[in-house]
């Protein structure tokens, strides 16, 4: 059971992420019915830090509350830290002797540092993920996920997925209906589904970049509702079908199959957020057929449905022009296919 919390502050400590542990963790909301933690922000030595907006932050204590408490999180800072070694022998004890150890977007690299990510499933902010695993390639990095939990390490994705993870472990520890009421007194949703896949920016390149195959690629991008087979573009890029499935895959990395579909995910974002097409006529547009078949690919690759997203990023004071044209992907850009299928978060108990 959760009773003391340990906040370490870094120089450079990310002043929205520092908040979220404070909310959840350092209110006396006892009065109220909610469970009362000791509560400490700690630096090295209990010196003041300087935030990232600039302002500075006085901590309540040292390191010293680090070493019997039950939760010890790490707020984001930087990408790149400088981690004092009194700072790293703390968290490995921490993990030695069991406790909980919490990190907010870029704060998994503070636990990378002191190697505490060798081994388990983690994610952080899907801007830094990439540099996250490089830097740690014993890491099993998810990308998508907007926490991970795996023993006793909980891994959250960047700013206000730190709420996220910290509602899951009040959840874990005293129950549902308590999570929910403070979920209800932040002013926050319970439980939020998707995963980091619908955040993550899906830029419009100009034009499809392969070798050979531009002009097939092309024409893929601007025909998207057209049904079309492997038979058929590879007529159409004058190959042999086999040639031209292994053409393919050289040059952009995946089948036909897989970057058509990516393709039309994509575009049925651009059309659910700036649009108030229907379900299915968006997945006429996008070239799925119907609405169930949509859903489908877009459940998996984006981690939600096409109505949450819609209602989660729909842009309300667009125009909808695009309601009044022509069917055809022509006047909306497309990008790169998409991420895989996430969840809200990943739960791992090794």
């Amino acid at each position: 059971m959760i009773r003391t919390v340990a906040v370490i502050a870094l120089d450079g400590v990310a002043a929205f992420e520092l908040g979220v542990l404070c909310e959840v963790f350092g209110l006396d909301r006892t009065a109220d019915g909610f469970p009362g933690y000791r509560f400490d922000v700690c630096t090295v030595d209990g010196a003041p830090v300087r935030s990232t907006s600039g302002f500075t932050i006085v901590p309540t204590a040292d390191l010293g509350p680090v070493g019997d408490a039950d939760l010890v999180a790490i707020p984001a800072a930087t990408t790149r830290p400088t981690v004092p070694p009194a700072v790293l022998a703390a968290l490995r004890a921490a993990d030695r002797r069991g406790a909980t150890l919490l990190s907010v977007c870029s704060g998994a690299f503070v636990l990378g540092a002191a190697g505490l990510l060798d081994g388990r499933e983690c994610t952080t902010h899907w801007k830094y993920a990439d540099e996250l695993a490089r830097r740690h390639p014993n890491a099993r990095v998810q990308c998508n996920s907007l926490y991970v939990h795996d023993g006793n390490v909980l891994t959250s994705a960047g700013t206000a997925a730190g709420i996220d993870a910290c509602l899951h472990l009040v959840r874990r520890e005293h129950g549902s209906a308590l999570a929910t009421k403070l979920a209800r007194r932040m002013v926050v949703p319970p439980h939020r589904d998707g995963g980091q896949a619908q955040y993550i920016e899906t830029p419009i390149p100009v034009s499809p970049t392969a070798a050979t195959l531009e002009p097939v690629l092309s024409w893929m991008q601007a025909n998207l509702d057209v049904t079309v087979s492997v038979d058929d573009l590879a007529a159409r890029a004058h190959m042999a079908p086999r040639t031209f499935a292994r053409r393919f895959r050289a040059e952009t990395g995946t089948t036909a199959h897989e970057w058509l579909t990516g393709q039309r995910v994509l575009l049925a974002r651009q059309l659910l957020e700036e649009t108030s097409l229907g379900v299915d006529v968006v997945a006429r547009r996008c070239g799925f057929g119907d609405a169930a078949t949509l859903r489908h690919h877009f459940n998996r690759r984006v981690g939600t449905t096409p109505l949450a997203y819609r209602n989660t990023f729909r842009d309300r004071s667009r125009i909808d022009v695009d309601e009044l044209g022509p069917a055809g992907a022509g006047a909306v850009g497309v990008g790169p296919a998409g991420a895989g299928a996430v969840g809200d978060g990943s739960v791992r108990t090794g």
